[in-house]
C-alpha cells in the first residue's frame, strides 16, 4: 500500500516572490473569522456530522476542523480528546490548499508527515483523509476530515461521502452567516452603518429596565449636523452622503463602547448615555462638538468642514421610556441652533 501525495495549490494562490500566497492568506483568515465559529461551544448539529462520518466511514476518529493562524481548533470531534494542535503539524494545513478530498493512505510513507510527532507518537496517525471546507467565494476553512491508526485505502464512494458531510458543515456555517448578516441590516443604518432608529428605541427599553433595577442615571444626546442643506445643495448629494457616513464613523469611534449612538432621521443623530450625568453628558458632547470641527470630511468634491449642535437631557425617574428625555433633548437642540449653533445647550 502507497501514500497519496498531492502537493496541488489553488490557481493564482501563489504569484513571483510569494506575495500571492501570503495575501491569500491574510483574506483567508480574514473569512474564517467573519464566520465567528472559533472557539464556540460544542453543538449537537456538528457533533452529529463527525459521529456519522466516524460511523459511515469505519474509522476511529472524525473531525471539523477549522485551521487559524497558527492551530487547528476542532469545532467538533470524536475519537480523540485534544481540542486543538499546532498548526504546524496538521494535516488539515495541508487539505485546506487543494479543492478535493487529500487522502494519506500510510502517514509513514509520505515525506510530509513521516517524521510528524503526530504519526510518530500519540494519536499514531497512519490514515489520513480531509474534505476541504470552502465557502462560496472560495476560501478554505478547514476540513471534515477522518483519521485511523491504520493503513487503508479509501474509494471513491468514501470520498463523495466525506465531501457531502463537509458540504453539509458548510451549509449551516453559511446559514448562520446570512442570518447575522441579516441581523445587522435589520439594525442598521445603511448609509451611515450606525444603529437605526427602531433599534436605538429597542436598546433605551433594556437602559430604562437596567435603571429600575440599579438606579443608575441615563443621559441623552440629540446630535444635528449644521446647515447640512447648504452642503447638499452647495457639494451634491453624494458629498451629503459622505459627510453623513464619516460624521457617524466619527462619533462611533470616540463614545464609549455600552453607549448607543443612532441615526435617526436626515442629519439628525441619537446618543444614549448610561451612567452619566448631565455635566457628563454635556462634556461628551463639547468632546464630540471639537472633534467634528476640528476633523474635516473628505468628499470627491474636496475637504468639508463641518460643525454639529446638540442638546442634552436626563432620563427622570418614574419615566418609563426615553422618548420626553430625547424631546426635552430636542427643545435644548433647537436653542443650541437658534443661539448660533456649533454648541452644546443642556435641557
Amino acid at each position: 500500500m502507497t501514500a497519496i501525495i498531492d502537493t496541488q495549490l489553488p490557481d493564482g494562490l501563489l504569484d513571483s516572490g510569494g506575495c500571492g500566497l501570503m495575501n491569500e492568506e491574510v483574506l483567508r483568515l480574514r473569512t474564517l473569522d467573519r464566520y465567528q465559529v472559533l472557539d464556540s461551544q460544542p453543538e449537537p448539529q456538528f457533533n452529529r456530522i463527525v459521529t456519522l462520518a466516524k460511523r459511515a466511514l469505519r474509522v476511529p476518529i472524525a473531525l471539523i476542523s477549522l485551521v487559524d493562524e497558527e492551530r487547528q481548533w476542532f469545532k467538533a470531534r470524536d475519537g480523540l480528546n485534544v481540542e486543538e494542535t499546532p498548526r504546524s503539524l496538521a494535516f488539515c494545513d495541508h487539505a485546506i490548499r487543494r479543492r478535493g478530498v487529500m487522502v494519506v493512505e500510510d502517514a509513514r510513507l509520505d515525506v510530509r508527515f513521516r517524521d510528524n510527532p503526530l504519526v510518530t507518537g500519540e494519536p499514531g496517525i497512519r490514515f489520513y483523509a480531509g474534505a476541504p471546507l470552502i465557502t462560496r467565494d472560495g476560501q478554505a476553512l478547514g476540513t471534515v476530515c477522518v483519521i485511523d491508526r491504520v493503513s487503508r485505502s479509501f474509494d471513491d464512494d468514501d470520498r463523495e461521502t466525506l465531501t457531502d458531510l463537509a458540504a453539509i458543515v458548510m451549509d449551516e456555517l453559511e446559514l448562520r452567516l446570512a442570518n447575522r448578516e441579516l441581523a445587522v441590516l435589520a439594525q442598521t443604518d445603511s448609509l451611515t452603518g450606525s444603529l437605526n432608529r427602531r433599534t436605538f428605541f429597542s436598546l433605551s427599553e433594556r437602559e430604562i429596565g437596567r435603571r429600575r433595577r440599579t438606579g443608575c442615571d441615563i443621559a441623552v444626546l440629540v446630535l444635528d449636523i449644521d446647515h447640512f442643506k447648504k452642503i447638499n445643495d452647495t457639494y451634491g448629494h453624494s458629498a451629503g452622503d459622505r459627510v453623513l457616513a464619516q460624521f457617524a464613523d466619527q462619533i462611533g469611534q470616540t463614545i464609549r463602547v455600552q453607549d448607543v449612538f443612532a441615526r435617526l432621521g436626515g442629519e439628525e443623530f441619537g446618543l444614549i448615555l448610561p451612567d452619566a450625568s448631565l455635566n457628563q453628558a454635556v462634556e461628551t458632547g463639547e468632546r464630540l462638538r471639537r472633534i467634528v470641527e476640528q476633523t474635516p470630511i473628505h468628499t470627491d468634491a474636496g475637504p468639508i468642514k463641518i460643525t454639529v449642535s446638540m442638546g442634552a437631557a436626563m432620563v427622570k425617574p418614574g419615566e418609563g421610556s426615553v422618548e420626553p428625555a430625547l424631546q426635552r433633548a430636542d427643545q435644548a437642540l433647537y436653542r443650541a441652533k437658534h443661539c448660533g449653533r456649533n454648541r452644546v445647550v443642556a435641557a
